[in-house]
């Protein structure tokens, strides 16, 4: 995980009961530093709340608009060793 405000890697303490169920979203009260930063009482979080209760930091997507991240991602098809590099391509194709 990482901390919401400086990108901090943090991990859920051993003695949690949360501890090897790896939740998408969690909210924790204190972190404590050992041999890593653990996060003690921690709990579940479910992600529409977060619309809610942190609106500085989140917001409503537009479902018919893509982020700048995600229009500047580039999508490859996995390595096809037994066809051209371009057949998938549907400009590419005859016939």
């Amino acid at each position: 995980y990482k901390t919401l405000e400086e990108g901090q890697p943090v991990y859920i303490h051993p003695s949690s009961a949360l501890f090897n169920k790896n939740p998408d979203w969690l909210i924790y009260h204190e972190l404590v530093l050992t041999t890593k930063e653990y996060m003690r009482n921690v709990m579940l979080l479910d992600p529409k709340w977060l619309l809610e209760f942190a609106p500085n930091y989140f917001k409503m997507a537009d479902p018919t608009q893509l982020s700048k991240r995600k229009r500047a991602e580039k999508i490859e098809p996995l390595y096809d060793r037994f066809n051209d590099k371009d057949a998938w391509r549907l400009s590419k194709r005859r016939g």
